[in-house]
């Protein structure tokens, strides 16, 4: 990241996010007002990096009702003229031994494959693609034509962060993404409730059939959905599951710190202890690019693979890099 980034990202990590004593919630349009309180944060019965569960206290915030569009977004670059780390030349000299052939501006596009495959290898099912971006999410010949209310994709986290100081507005931290998926439903396995599909209907966009080959399109999406095609929470926030995965400002850390649910050390607005030297994903050691935290999972994630369509589901994602399921959405802080 520039410089600058660095400054803003600091500038906003600083903003303070505590309500005035009676300060009234005020109308913003497009998003909705979330009162804070403490919840549990975290699960013990999925994944390791999703341990322990633990209260957490947050503060009011507002959020917006839906990912950003592709609408909006494109609102966003008519204005400014931004171009985005995907449409961006490479510099070799900061890429010693690649691939030539890959040092062109592009993204990762996820390309299903034929038959069953390891699924250790993330290389059977995501390809670094030439002129993929916001714009063209599967490479230079696709458009955005009819997917205008689909969320924007190939977006980096820098790319996120100018968006939101443009819009006036921030991102999210994991703490106050996962409360607002939460919507009041305390320690619940998805964001409805416990129960997938209740009374057999399907509430988010994600995998039906065996990733990466059988995708089933029971929910009637291959790919991206409308925002908004399936219920809110009770917050009335939607896609808070699936569609795509959403940026939030904290480092990834392999673990919560845990409080042993004690009232004297619940944190209130934490940020992750974690700094950007200490966020590597340990899948990947080799790879020295700071992680920041996805939140939400996609419609990529399939209980044979990625059963991460939870609130408490977290992912450790390279701050430079965007791919065909990453997306994000703001918050105003008082």
């Amino acid at each position: 990241m520039s410089n600058d980034v660095v400054d803003a990202v600091a500038a906003q990590d600083a903003r303070p996010m505590q309500s005035e004593p009676g300060q009234q919630a005020r109308s913003l349009p497009g998003m909705v007002y979330i009162p804070g309180g403490t919840y549990w944060m975290g699960s013990d019965h999925h994944y390791p990096e999703e341990r322990p569960s633990h209260q957490v206290t947050v503060t009011d915030f507002w959020m917006d009702s839906h990912p950003v569009t592709n609408a909006d977004f494109a609102r966003f670059v008519e204005t400014t003229g931004y171009v985005t780390v995907a449409e961006r030349p490479l510099n070799a000299d900061e890429f010693p031994g690649a691939n030539p052939a890959l040092l062109v501006p592009g993204s990762l596009v996820f390309r299903k494959t034929l038959g069953p495959v390891d699924l250790r290898d993330l290389t059977q099912w995501w390809f670094y693609t030439a002129g993929a971006c916001w714009k063209h999410p599967e490479g230079p010949d696709s458009t955005l034509q009819g997917r205008e209310q689909h969320p924007v994709v190939h977006v980096c986290y820098e790319d996120a962060l100018a968006y939101a100081n443009w819009a006036g507005k921030a991102l999210p931290s994991e703490a106050e993404w996962e409360y607002a998926a939460r919507g009041g439903l305390d320690r619940k396995i998805y964001v409805w409730g416990d129960e997938f599909a209740p009374g057999g209907k399907l509430m988010a966009n994600t995998w039906q059939g065996a990733f990466p080959w059988q995708n089933l399109n029971t929910d009637g999406f291959e790919g991206t959905s409308p925002a908004g095609s399936f219920p809110p929470n009770t917050y009335g926030l939607f896609d808070m599951a699936g569609n795509v995965w959403e940026w939030t400002t904290d480092w990834y850390q392999e673990r919560h710190d845990g409080n042993a649910g004690k009232a004297c050390c619940i944190p209130v607005n934490p940020r992750g202890p974690a700094t950007a030297d200490r966020s590597l994903d340990p899948c990947l050691p080799k790879v020295k690019i700071p992680r920041r935290v996805l939140k939400g999972g996609s419609h990529l994630c399939a209980p044979n693979y990625c059963l991460r369509y939870r609130p408490a589901a977290r992912s450790p994602q390279a701050v430079d890099s965007g791919t065909s399921h990453i997306g994000f959405r703001c918050v105003v802080r008082p």
